[in-house]
């Protein structure tokens, strides 16, 4: 009646309440959106394959006899996964110390077990014990002294408690999504909060003081916004899965589909790979800024202004949204995992797509590398250059680098692996990647561009002092910039030819933009 019916869409909560059965509840290929909470008590065999629209199971408790499930969707079987049935339950809390007998009946023939005439002791030994028993209902160790005769119809040792049934279900849970809450680890649930905070506190302070200084929009501002925005992204990112994983969690089975299958994964996706190929292609921009700045400190008509930088950056935006939008039209997926990545490469096209980003991502890296030792270079000269001025360089370069290496290194290297189809890791420890090092940047970034700068710093200090707060110290970064401003503007004016020097001191004031 139930089966194969695509008009079923809904089973009224008390219409199995009362009755006897049913043993086997068939619905297969319908519509139904839920089961009834009632009368679920007695089924034995759940069979609901091809029924897309059921999407979460009542309470498993509900099932109490449930022995077989065929379902459509492979997480609800981790409802299912180490569960016994109430019977089992408890025999189980009751017979908790005896597993030296089980350990003893499993090695006897089932010829032995069937004859036994002693089977209802749970040692056979312990008779000695108690030679006056007129039978083994007076022995303290028999079944008929532990239980009421209602609790033990039925019940046979051995074959009950010993070979117990086990519920099964299928189809079973795939290495994409193991029967695990979105995030896995608990220590990750709480790191995650820490870190998508962090990113969001950190980049929403550098875009409120950039884009309301009063100060010309230079290049490496308008860069810096650029930035600040896409990694302000990647922690709206984070905060969706972590928000998800709180409210999902330890019933994450009953809400994976309408998660991954839902728009809030798909829009997880697209902040995720948005914010990561704007936040990977301003940095490389900025860098290259940094290097063409100090390598033509002196050539004022190569200099790289704001006309220049629009059409760039407006490029690395449609670059990004491209490659963002591209998992929703069918190249690969964010569905394929609960953390909402691209992993899909069962075709050839997704296994392409995945390498592209890949590939990109790390010639991106090798190209900020490449800048920053060529600036290094350009600048080691203990002749010209003030040794300390030297170390500052070195040491924030290495920074720099360092941070772009510690996030992109290791993603790179399993993602790589995972896109040629021989996966290095599980995705339960991918997620570890995706909390400890993925964001690595989108958190430094603000600190190491923006906040740790002497020219941030003013700026932060000239907002504030428009509330009302810090005004002397707002005063003291207004006279020290017109001083720097005029010191500048007469030295500009009598220089003639470039120097090793000049290009030094031009590098520490572009590091600290």
């Amino acid at each position: 009646i139930l089966k194969d019916n695509k008009n079923l869409r809904r089973i009224h909560n008390e219409a199995l309440r009362g009755a006897t059965g049913p043993d086997v509840l068939d619905i297969s290929s319908t519509a139904l959106e839920s089961l009834p909470s009632y009368g679920l008590e007695a089924i034995q065999v759940l069979n609901a394959t091809s029924s897309y629209s059921l999407k979460r199971l009542p309470p498993l408790d509900k099932f109490s006899s449930l022995l077989e499930a065929v379902l459509t969707y492979p997480s609800h079987c981790c409802a299912f996964q180490n569960r016994r049935t109430e019977k089992q339950n408890l025999l189980l809390s009751i017979f908790d110390n005896f597993s030296k007998e089980c350990e003893s009946t499993m090695r006897k023939p089932p010829n032995e077990m069937l004859d036994d005439s002693n089977n209802t002791l749970l040692w056979s030994g312990e008779r000695n014990m108690y030679p006056f028993a007129a039978g083994e209902d007076s022995s303290p160790y028999s079944y008929s002294t532990l239980f009421d005769d209602s609790e033990m119809a039925g019940f046979d040792f051995e074959y009950d408690f010993c070979q117990p049934k086990v519920l099964t279900c299928t189809p079973e849970p795939d290495a994409f999504n193991p029967c695990e809450d979105i995030l896995g680890y608990s220590f990750l649930r709480v790191l995650i909060w820490f870190i998508n905070i962090l990113a969001l506190a950190g980049n929403f302070t550098v875009l409120l003081v950039l884009l309301t200084s009063h100060y010309k929009l230079t290049v490496p501002r308008f860069l810096m916004c650029n930035l600040s925005f896409a990694d302000f992204c990647m922690g709206l990112y984070l905060l969706l899965i972590a928000s998800v994983d709180a409210q999902t969690s330890g019933q994450y089975y009953n809400h994976a589909i309408d998660w991954q299958t839902g728009s809030g994964c798909s829009a997880a996706g697209f902040f995720t790979v948005f914010a990561s190929e704007l936040s990977v292609y301003t940095l490389t921009v900025i860098t290259v800024e940094r290097w063409h700045t100090i390598t033509y400190a002196m050539q004022l008509d190569r200099k790289l202004r704001l006309r220049h930088a629009v059409p760039i950056m407006l490029g690395g935006w449609v670059f990004s949204v491209g490659i963002a939008v591209l998992p929703l039209l069918g190249v690969s997926s964010y569905m394929k995992v609960s953390i909402c990545l691209p992993m899909d490469i069962e075709t050839g096209l997704s296994q392409a797509y995945v390498l592209l980003i890949l590939v990109l991502n790390v010639v991106a890296f090798v190209v900020i590398c490449a800048c920053y030792i060529k600036i290094y270079i350009a600048v080691q000269n203990p002749e010209l250059v003030a040794a300390n001025k030297d170390t500052k360089v070195a040491k924030r370069m290495a920074v720099l680098i360092f941070t772009d290496f510690t996030c992109m290194a290791p993603i790179s290297f399993f993602a790589i692996s995972a896109a040629f189809k021989v996966p290095l890791i599980t995705v339960t420890n991918s997620k570890i990647l995706l909390v400890l090092f993925y964001p690595v940047n989108s958190c430094a970034n603000p600190f190491l561009y923006a906040i740790f700068t002497k020219a941030f710093r003013r700026d932060f200090f000239l907002l504030l002092s428009k509330l009302g707060c810090c005004k002397s110290r707002a005063e003291l970064y207004r006279m020290n910039y017109f001083s720097a401003y005029n010191s500048n503007c007469k030295n500009g004016g009598t220089a003639t030819a470039p120097s090793k020097a000049s290009q030094a001191f031009l590098l520490l004031s572009a590091l600290e933009k």
